[in-house]
């Protein structure tokens, strides 16, 4: 019989550190004189009551964690937390149900940047910093797990990280909980770093602060109805579309930079595909909005930059309504932007999507047939980073590409089943499980939102969320009769 107990401490530590983090915007709103303070400390009260409740009923004896265990533990515990996360919001506004609120929630968590929320600007300053710090310890949970449990439940190729980054905790740090320590000091002084910027180019502290939470996490929650746009700054442009890339570079790197051995950061290749692909796609969407739209180069080059950057890397920002630049120059940078949508950034960074290595993996994959074809008898060894690809690993790759392939069609048919129009819901089906926020179109397009959605979608497009989140098969391998059985 599989033991819960392993499961429910974890889920109950995880609890009880979400109940601590609602007591800043509760401490913020309290500074600002705002009753809703109260809302957050009776949120934090209830959270914390059951998440030392689930760590006391299950600390007695040895605990042991198997596959199955961290497959359960890691899928409960991210549709958990959004329960428990939805608190502030219900409370809060008599308005929001709790399906829009678990909605915020799980788009949050998951650093997808969809939302069902209206007039942030007049907001109370609890409630978005609420919202930043979702995304903030969502960011920071994905590293860590992309690190630790994905490459051990060998998900979609990811084990092909385990052997490197059980090597690289050994030369760095003698301890796994060491190297935790030390990559989230690292997203900690890159958060701060990013917000003294913004703050340092006029930003209000909050604005600042909420969005370089968002940055640095990839997960696109602004305190503006208009997003970055709202600010109109250049400066403020530039300095987050440096923080999408930054956030969306493996932080294992960055240790490794700290270190003293920068070198590696430039010579990882997965790094210097997500650059190319960012850079001709930037340079392929500026072309268009300079020859077809009339913008200046540099107009071109700024919001070029900018949206592509936030699509491709998840991040669900925006300073134009890009679903409008279809009409203007024919829909190629829309169609651009559609396909990035689904590339993301590195593994073991907080963005989303596909991950770049494992297109460095198909791509490797097909350049062997293509060879073979030419020399049926030659010998041929694909590789990735200069190292042959592990047994496996190619075939995960190949059935994870597939299954996102299916998973998006057979969510688009769900939601076009509940009365969404063939746009929103393809759009929408993509934008969940790639985690990127924004859809296409004028629904859910950057210029609007996910509110006017029927109950129902918003369920779906959260059950996308997750299973995007968590790479597929974590989730996928619950629907299988074999998995609960001794």
């Amino acid at each position: 019989m599989l033991d819960h107990r392993p499961i429910l401490l974890f889920i109950g530590s995880l609890v009880s550190i979400l109940a601590l983090g609602m007591i800043i915007p509760a401490l913020v709103d309290f500074a600002h004189g705002n009753p809703d303070w109260i809302v957050f400390v009776v949120s934090a009260a209830l959270t914390l009551f059951v998440g030392v409740l689930l760590i006391l009923a299950s600390r007695s004896g040895p605990l042991r964690l198997s596959i199955r265990q961290a497959f359960l533990m890691t899928t409960v515990s991210w549709i958990v937390l959004p329960g428990f996360a939805a608190l502030p919001f219900v409370l809060a506004d008599p308005d929001i149900g709790y399906t829009d609120a678990y909605f915020e929630a799980m788009s949050g968590i998951t650093t997808t940047g969809s939302t069902v929320m209206t007039g942030l600007d007049l907001m109370p300053p609890g409630l978005l910093l609420w919202r930043g710090v979702l995304q903030w310890l969502g960011g920071i949970g994905i590293v860590i797990m992309a690190l630790t449990v994905l490459p051990m439940l060998r998900v979609g190729g990811m084990q092909m990280f385990r052997v490197e980054a059980f090597e690289t905790q050994e030369k760095v740090l003698p301890r796994a909980a060491g190297l935790a320590s030390a990559l989230v000091l690292i997203y900690v002084s890159l958060t701060l770093a990013w917000g003294l910027m913004l703050y340092g180019v006029g930003m209000p502290a909050l604005d600042a602060t909420v969005h370089a939470m968002t940055t640095i996490a990839t997960g696109g929650y602004s305190t503006r109805d208009a997003s970055v746009g709202h600010f109109r700054s250049l400066e403020v442009d530039w300095i987050v579309t440096a923080g999408m890339i930054v956030g969306s570079i493996p932080f294992l790197l960055y240790l490794q930079v700290v270190r003293g051995r920068p070198g590696l950061l430039f010579r990882d290749t997965q790094v210097q595909w997500f650059l190319g692909t960012a850079l001709a796609g930037v340079v392929a969407v500026a072309w268009w909005l300079w020859r077809d739209a009339g913008m200046a180069v540099p107009d071109a080059l700024r919001y070029a930059a900018f949206n592509t950057v936030s699509v491709m890397t998840g991040t669900g920002y925006a300073t134009a309504d890009y679903w409008q630049w279809g009409g203007l120059v024919g829909g190629a940078p829309v169609a651009v932007l559609f396909c990035l949508m689904f590339v993301g950034g590195c593994a073991g960074s907080t963005s989303c999507g596909i991950k770049v290595f494992r297109f460095q993996i198909l791509a490797a994959m097909a350049s062997i047939q293509l060879r073979r074809l030419l020399q049926p008898n030659g010998v041929f060894i694909a590789t990735y980073n200069k190292k042959p690809i592990q047994e496996g690993v190619a075939e995960a790759v190949m059935a994870f590409f597939f299954m996102y392939a299916l998973s998006v069609a057979f969510l688009a048919m769900l939601l076009g089943v509940t009365g969404l129009d063939y746009v929103t819901a393809l759009s929408g089906a993509a934008t969940a499980i790639s985690n990127v926020g924004p859809g296409l179109g004028d629904i859910i397009g950057p210029a609007g939102n996910f509110s006017t959605l029927p109950d129902v979608s918003k369920w779906l497009l959260s059950a996308g969320m997750l299973l995007g989140r968590l790479e597929l098969f974590t989730v996928l391998v619950l629907f299988l009769p074999r998995f609960w059985r001794d």
